[in-house]
Order: structure tokens, then sequence, then C-alpha cells
């Protein structure tokens, strides 16, 4: 529903100013910031906490409770790919898999070939969780500062180390992506 929206724009908005502060701030300050409700901001930072993306932070001489989110751009990254899978991969692939299972016990097969894809493309995106997942964060930081520095320095080559790196998941396995990419 809309107040789901309102409630998400709010998250994004809460998220993306301590983010980009350079000190924690106040319920009231981000309220002022952003011209919402001081209600609505606490409602947020609690969201936000119970997903680990910020937490309260200590100022020496004031009493207020602050905030601040994480700023290591790839540990965000991983906690809002775990916590979307955790909401809205898992259950969608549990329900895909249960109408699957009842579609068995009918003739209606286009209805169970289009599930049946679908099921497909969700355990292939879970897959690719698990693989990006499994990797350390010091893997996906030194690919990202080896990719950066040929990219400064030779972007053809930049360009065909990218395409040629890149892959993609079929029927469970990691494939290259083809050369027309």
């Amino acid at each position: 529903d809309f107040g789901d929206v309102r409630r998400a724009v709010h998250a994004r908005q809460v998220h993306a100013l301590l983010h980009i502060s350079a000190t924690a701030l106040t319920a009231e300050e981000i309220a002022n910031t952003l011209h919402v409700a001081r209600s609505n901001v606490s409602t947020t930072i609690r969201e936000l906490q119970g997903w680990g993306l910020v937490r309260a932070a200590h100022v020496l001489g004031d009493r207020r409770q602050h905030f601040e989110s994480i700023k290591d751009v790839w540990e965000m990254f991983r906690i809002i790919l775990d916590q979307r899978k955790r909401r809205e991969i898992d259950p969608t692939i549990e329900v895909l898999r249960l109408c699957i299972a009842e579609l068995e016990k009918t003739s209606d097969t286009y209805t169970r070939d289009r599930l049946q894809d679908l099921y497909q493309f969700f355990s292939d995106v879970d897959a690719l969780y698990n693989d990006i997942r499994a990797l350390p964060l010091s893997t996906l930081r030194a690919r990202r500062d080896a990719l950066d520095a040929i990219r400064r320095q030779n972007p053809l080559l930049y360009d065909f180390v990218l395409k040629r790196s890149l892959r993609f998941r079929v029927h469970g396995r990691l494939e290259p992506l083809p050369d027309a990419v």
C-alpha cells in the first residue's frame, strides 16, 4: 500500500542522509533536514537499526541520542542483500515451490511451466547471492580496486577485462557472457 511506499522512501532518505553526514545526527536534526515528522524519523531509525544499517552513537557532552550509518559501502551492500533475500527471495521461492507442487496434481501445464520458469529464475538469483555472499569483503574490494586501476590507465583494456570477467549462471553453472555483450 501507499504507506509502505512512503515508509520505504523515508528509510532511504534517512539512510542516505546518515551515510553522507560527517557526524552522527539526532532524530530532530534528521527531521529538520528532511522536512519530515519526528515520529516518522523515529520509526524509520528503528527499522534501519533492525536491518543493521544504522546504530546509535554517543556524542560527548550531549545527552541526546545520535545516529550514524555504516560507512563501508561493501558491508552495507551485504546487509541490504541479506535482508532482501530473507524478506523477499526466500518467501517467493517457497511460495513458488508450493504452487508448483499443487499444479502437479492438475493438467494446467501452461501455468505450471510459467511458475517453473519463475522458480528457476529465483533459484538462480539465490545461487548468485550465495556465490557473492561467500566472497570475503577484501576480495570484492580488491577486484574493484584492480578494475579501477585498469580503467584509469587503459579504458580499452578495462572494457575488454570487464566484458570477459562477467559471468552469469546457467542451470547451476557459471558461464562466461557471450562476446556480443
